[in-house]
């Protein structure tokens, strides 16, 4: 893996947003940046790039979330109903088709919870849900913020596949006219 790799993914990603005219927000902790960076490597990306927000600690959290300590109750960062608030909530915020998150422990060490580096936790928000847990076994924290932002931008293209299938099944067009 590799960032012409990322890059590469990311314009596919990309690619079909606009072919399909659809909208991603993106909310990222442990990636860095990556997955936003990726999908901003096509040329025209605001076209379906609304916005995003490395969200790497809970002040970056509070200045750039519209999250309130009521929608935080009871969920730890890193984990997958924390991803998928998070996703849930930069969709509807931005007005996207797509939300996308990542949370997770890049390393060389675990988080503050006991889980181990190489541990994210993946969501996509939209008109299918998707969450992936993903572990790396790895401590390097290059490789791991890598492998990070390319299982989310998989976890997104699976979604759209899935709303691919159910439309073809039902033989509608998206998004309505």
């Amino acid at each position: 893996m590799d960032i012409d790799t990322l890059f590469a993914l990311g314009t596919r990603v990309g690619e079909r947003l606009a072919a399909r005219r659809e909208t991603v927000a993106v909310a990222e902790s442990s990636a860095g940046g990556l997955l936003s960076a990726a999908l901003l490597a096509r040329a025209g990306a605001s076209a379906y790039y609304l916005g995003g927000a490395v969200l790497y600690t809970r002040r970056s959290r509070a200045l750039l979330t519209a999250l309130g300590t009521d929608d935080l109750a009871g969920l730890r960062s890193s984990s997958p109903p924390y991803a998928a608030l998070l996703a849930r909530h930069q969709r509807e915020r931005f007005g996207a088709t797509w939300g996308l998150a990542e949370t997770g422990a890049a390393g060389p060490t675990g988080n503050s919870y006991g889980d181990p580096a190489g541990h994210s936790c993946l969501a996509v928000d939209g008109p299918v849900r998707r969450e992936r847990l993903l572990r790396t076994g790895s401590d390097d924290r290059g490789a791991n913020m890598m492998a990070f932002a390319i299982a989310a931008l998989e976890l997104l293209e699976a979604a759209m596949d899935a709303t691919s299938s159910r439309r073809s099944a039902a033989g509608t067009c998206w998004p309505p006219s």
